[in-house]
């Protein structure tokens, strides 16, 4: 086999492996309006034996304070932008270090599309493929539906995934149950989840979460995209 004849077929092979990609993209974004996804750090999990505790809930069994939480703490924008925050996405990658852009450059959507579709580690390459997906996903889902898988497989520990299962591991509850300040302190460990224990927060935790408390108060009338 030539050089050329062995590059044409790996460009061929590449090509392949993005159509391929973008199939699987299409067909789950679909297919998760039914069924429950899964991320793929819970797939990595389960590839390497390694525990998974989740438990699925809708929207109507999580308590209210959590979605506002998160969207106050994160996307303060989500009811009005459809899927990528523009502007914000502009200042952050023009302040970023060689490292590639920081979570604050990410929409709940693009976090969505982060999860169930891309790698964790920080990269161009990925806040480039975030982009396209969260727009998908935002164009096909509903804000409620976009809230509900985002809550489902966020990371809140070792193996730990959703806020059902966080909110019964850190508070002895369901999900339905949380108050305010419990809601707050779920959401700012959500930045650094192998580190922030909800149950026992440090000063700096706890601070963050009193002061995103204050924060959800103000927020509360942005967030009708959440309500039926």
């Amino acid at each position: 086999m030539t050089v050329a004849r062995f590059f044409r077929r790996l460009v061929q092979i590449g090509l392949g492996l993005i159509l391929l990609w973008v199939g699987a993209v299409f067909w789950l974004g679909l297919l998760y309006w039914a069924v429950p996804p899964a991320s793929t750090l819970m797939l990595g999990r389960w590839l390497t034996l390694q525990p998974v505790e989740r438990t699925f809930v809708g929207l109507d069994e999580i308590s209210p304070n959590l979605p506002l939480a998160v969207m106050t703490s994160e996307d303060s924008r989500f009811c009005e932008h459809n899927g990528v925050d523009w502007g914000a996405l502009w200042d952050v990658v023009e302040a970023a270090d060689g490292d590639g852009p920081s979570r604050g450059a990410s929409t709940i959507p693009m976090q969505v599309a982060k999860n169930l579709f891309l790698w964790p580690s920080r990269s161009y390459l990925r806040k480039g493929l975030e982009i396209p997906v969260a727009l998908y996903l935002d164009l096909i889902w509903s804000k409620r539906k976009m809230m509900e898988v985002y809550l489902n497989v966020a990371e809140w520990g070792d193996g730990i995934f959703g806020v059902e299962t966080a909110a019964r591991t850190y508070f002895r509850k369901p999900a339905k149950n949380l108050t305010r300040q419990e809601a707050a302190l779920l959401a700012r460990a959500l930045p650094n989840p192998l580190v922030r224990n909800p149950a026992r927060p440090r000063p700096g935790h706890r601070s963050l979460a009193g002061q995103l408390q204050a924060r959800m108060e103000r927020a509360a009338p942005f967030s009708d995209c959440l309500k039926r």
